[in-house]
Protein backbone atom coordinates (compact mmCIF):
# COMPACT_ATOMS: atom_id res chain seq x y z
CA UNK A 1 0.00 0.00 0.00
CA UNK A 2 2.83 2.74 0.64
CA UNK A 3 4.07 1.98 -2.72
CA UNK A 4 1.25 2.72 -4.60
CA UNK A 5 0.84 5.52 -2.46
CA UNK A 6 4.07 6.89 -3.17
CA UNK A 7 3.65 6.31 -7.04
CA UNK A 8 0.32 8.29 -6.62
CA UNK A 9 2.09 11.14 -4.94
CA UNK A 10 5.37 11.05 -7.58
CA UNK A 11 2.38 11.29 -10.41
CA UNK A 12 0.85 14.08 -8.80
CA UNK A 13 -2.56 12.52 -9.41
CA UNK A 14 -4.11 14.36 -6.28
CA UNK A 15 -3.99 17.93 -8.08
CA UNK A 16 -4.69 16.33 -11.44
CA UNK A 17 -8.22 15.10 -9.84
CA UNK A 18 -8.24 18.34 -8.05
CA UNK A 19 -7.95 19.92 -11.91
CA UNK A 20 -10.35 17.86 -13.47
CA UNK A 21 -12.68 18.25 -11.57
CA UNK A 22 -12.67 21.70 -10.98
CA UNK A 23 -12.49 21.91 -15.11
CA UNK A 24 -15.51 19.72 -15.20
CA UNK A 25 -17.40 21.80 -12.78
CA UNK A 26 -16.74 24.91 -14.69
CA UNK A 27 -17.28 23.63 -18.04
CA UNK A 28 -20.55 22.91 -17.13
CA UNK A 29 -21.29 25.88 -15.25
CA UNK A 30 -20.83 27.94 -18.84
CA UNK A 31 -22.35 25.26 -20.78
CA UNK A 32 -25.63 25.70 -17.96
CA UNK A 33 -25.21 29.33 -18.45
CA UNK A 34 -24.55 29.99 -22.24
CA UNK A 35 -26.95 26.50 -23.27
CA UNK A 36 -29.49 25.94 -21.32
CA UNK A 37 -30.79 22.57 -20.71
CA UNK A 38 -30.29 19.27 -22.31
CA UNK A 39 -27.16 17.88 -23.91
CA UNK A 40 -24.51 19.69 -24.41
CA UNK A 41 -22.99 20.26 -28.33
CA UNK A 42 -20.55 18.05 -30.04
CA UNK A 43 -18.19 20.85 -29.74
CA UNK A 44 -18.43 21.63 -26.37
CA UNK A 45 -18.60 18.16 -25.23
CA UNK A 46 -15.44 17.11 -27.48
CA UNK A 47 -13.29 20.21 -25.83
CA UNK A 48 -14.72 19.33 -22.30
CA UNK A 49 -13.08 15.49 -23.20
CA UNK A 50 -10.30 16.91 -24.64
CA UNK A 51 -9.71 19.04 -21.61
CA UNK A 52 -9.93 16.34 -18.97
CA UNK A 53 -7.50 14.43 -21.07
CA UNK A 54 -4.98 16.78 -21.19
CA UNK A 55 -4.73 17.29 -17.46
CA UNK A 56 -4.78 13.85 -16.44
CA UNK A 57 -1.92 13.31 -19.17
CA UNK A 58 0.27 15.11 -16.46
CA UNK A 59 0.21 11.73 -14.88
CA UNK A 60 1.38 9.83 -17.24
CA UNK A 61 5.24 10.45 -16.70
CA UNK A 62 7.23 10.39 -12.90
CA UNK A 63 9.77 12.66 -12.48
CA UNK A 64 12.79 10.53 -12.20
CA UNK A 65 12.91 8.22 -15.96
CA UNK A 66 15.61 5.96 -14.66
CA UNK A 67 13.26 4.35 -11.90
CA UNK A 68 10.06 4.17 -13.81
CA UNK A 69 12.57 1.78 -16.10
CA UNK A 70 13.84 -0.18 -13.41
CA UNK A 71 12.58 -3.99 -13.28
CA UNK A 72 11.76 -3.43 -9.33
CA UNK A 73 8.30 -2.88 -9.90
CA UNK A 74 5.61 -4.34 -12.11
CA UNK A 75 5.81 -1.53 -14.63
CA UNK A 76 3.49 -3.16 -17.23
CA UNK A 77 0.49 -3.93 -14.76
CA UNK A 78 0.90 -0.68 -13.05
CA UNK A 79 1.02 1.60 -16.72
CA UNK A 80 -2.15 -0.59 -17.05
CA UNK A 81 -3.68 0.34 -14.27
CA UNK A 82 -3.05 3.73 -14.65
CA UNK A 83 -4.84 4.14 -18.00
CA UNK A 84 -7.66 2.50 -16.67
CA UNK A 85 -8.01 4.72 -13.54
CA UNK A 86 -7.80 7.88 -16.03
CA UNK A 87 -10.18 6.66 -18.21
CA UNK A 88 -12.20 5.61 -15.40
CA UNK A 89 -11.72 9.62 -13.87
CA UNK A 90 -12.86 11.41 -17.00
CA UNK A 91 -16.02 9.63 -17.12
CA UNK A 92 -17.54 9.71 -14.28
CA UNK A 93 -16.68 13.20 -14.17
CA UNK A 94 -18.89 13.81 -17.41
CA UNK A 95 -21.58 10.72 -16.76
CA UNK A 96 -22.67 12.53 -13.38
CA UNK A 97 -23.89 15.46 -15.58
CA UNK A 98 -26.62 13.10 -16.56
CA UNK A 99 -28.29 13.15 -12.91
CA UNK A 100 -28.72 17.06 -13.99
CA UNK A 101 -30.50 19.28 -16.53
CA UNK A 102 -27.26 19.98 -18.08
CA UNK A 103 -25.64 16.94 -18.96
CA UNK A 104 -22.35 15.70 -20.99
CA UNK A 105 -23.69 13.21 -23.59
CA UNK A 106 -24.58 10.69 -25.12
CA UNK A 107 -22.73 8.06 -23.29
CA UNK A 108 -21.28 6.68 -26.16
CA UNK A 109 -19.71 9.54 -27.66
CA UNK A 110 -18.28 10.40 -23.98
CA UNK A 111 -16.87 6.95 -23.50
CA UNK A 112 -15.72 7.05 -27.57
CA UNK A 113 -14.05 10.57 -27.22
CA UNK A 114 -12.86 9.55 -23.82
CA UNK A 115 -10.72 6.58 -24.82
CA UNK A 116 -9.63 7.53 -27.94
CA UNK A 117 -7.90 10.65 -27.02
CA UNK A 118 -6.43 8.86 -24.16
CA UNK A 119 -5.18 6.45 -26.23
CA UNK A 120 -3.75 9.02 -28.35
CA UNK A 121 -2.08 10.69 -25.56
CA UNK A 122 -0.61 7.71 -24.19
CA UNK A 123 0.85 7.06 -27.69
CA UNK A 124 2.23 10.20 -27.33
CA UNK A 125 3.71 10.01 -24.04
CA UNK A 126 5.40 6.56 -25.47
CA UNK A 127 6.99 8.34 -28.29
CA UNK A 128 7.44 11.91 -27.86
CA UNK A 129 7.40 12.21 -23.78
CA UNK A 130 4.51 13.21 -21.56
CA UNK A 131 4.97 17.54 -21.80
CA UNK A 132 4.51 17.22 -25.33
CA UNK A 133 1.83 14.33 -25.91
CA UNK A 134 -0.95 16.66 -25.85
CA UNK A 135 0.19 18.52 -28.82
CA UNK A 136 -1.17 15.62 -31.65
CA UNK A 137 -4.59 15.52 -29.46
CA UNK A 138 -5.14 18.98 -29.36
CA UNK A 139 -4.47 19.93 -33.16
CA UNK A 140 -6.38 17.02 -34.27
CA UNK A 141 -9.31 18.25 -32.05
CA UNK A 142 -8.85 21.90 -33.02
CA UNK A 143 -9.18 20.30 -36.58
CA UNK A 144 -12.02 18.06 -36.28
CA UNK A 145 -13.97 20.74 -34.54
CA UNK A 146 -13.07 23.86 -37.06
CA UNK A 147 -13.51 21.64 -40.29
CA UNK A 148 -16.12 19.14 -39.93
CA UNK A 149 -16.44 16.02 -42.33
CA UNK A 150 -18.96 14.08 -44.11
CA UNK A 151 -18.38 10.48 -45.52
CA UNK A 152 -16.09 7.56 -44.58
CA UNK A 153 -13.21 10.00 -44.94
CA UNK A 154 -14.78 12.88 -43.22
CA UNK A 155 -16.08 10.78 -40.55
CA UNK A 156 -12.95 9.04 -40.11
CA UNK A 157 -10.81 12.45 -40.42
CA UNK A 158 -13.25 14.21 -37.72
CA UNK A 159 -13.81 11.13 -35.84
CA UNK A 160 -14.35 13.28 -32.17
CA UNK A 161 -16.91 15.48 -33.38
CA UNK A 162 -19.30 12.16 -35.24
CA UNK A 163 -22.51 10.90 -33.95
CA UNK A 164 -22.44 8.40 -31.53
CA UNK A 165 -23.27 5.56 -34.29
CA UNK A 166 -20.28 6.62 -36.57
CA UNK A 167 -18.69 3.22 -37.18
CA UNK A 168 -15.63 5.32 -38.90
CA UNK A 169 -15.72 7.41 -35.85
CA UNK A 170 -15.81 4.42 -33.23
CA UNK A 171 -12.50 2.35 -35.10
CA UNK A 172 -10.76 5.15 -35.22
CA UNK A 173 -10.78 5.53 -31.51
CA UNK A 174 -10.56 2.19 -30.69
CA UNK A 175 -6.93 1.81 -32.74
CA UNK A 176 -6.12 4.84 -31.13
CA UNK A 177 -6.82 3.36 -27.60
CA UNK A 178 -5.19 0.16 -28.58
CA UNK A 179 -2.30 1.51 -30.18
CA UNK A 180 -1.84 4.05 -27.32
CA UNK A 181 -2.11 1.72 -24.35
CA UNK A 182 -0.26 -1.10 -26.10
CA UNK A 183 2.53 1.27 -26.28
CA UNK A 184 2.46 3.15 -22.83
CA UNK A 185 1.89 -0.08 -21.21
CA UNK A 186 5.36 -2.09 -23.11
CA UNK A 187 7.68 1.08 -23.11
CA UNK A 188 5.89 3.99 -20.64
CA UNK A 189 6.87 7.95 -21.21
CA UNK A 190 9.78 9.08 -23.44
CA UNK A 191 13.24 9.32 -21.52
CA UNK A 192 13.31 12.74 -21.54
CA UNK A 193 16.87 13.93 -23.24
CA UNK A 194 16.33 17.22 -21.09
CA UNK A 195 14.71 18.54 -18.30
CA UNK A 196 11.12 18.75 -18.47
CA UNK A 197 8.20 19.81 -16.39
CA UNK A 198 6.11 16.34 -15.21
Amino acid sequence: MRGLKLYVRSRQVPAALGAATASTVIAWLLATVFGGQGEVGRTVLVLTVLLLVSVVTTTLGGPDDTLDRTAARPWASLRMSHLAGALTCVLMLLLVTLLTGTRFGPVGCVFRDAAGLLGLTALGAAAVGTAQSWLLPLGWTLGAVVFPGMGTVGETLTWQTQASDSRPAAMVAALLATAGTAAYVSRGPRHRTSPEPV
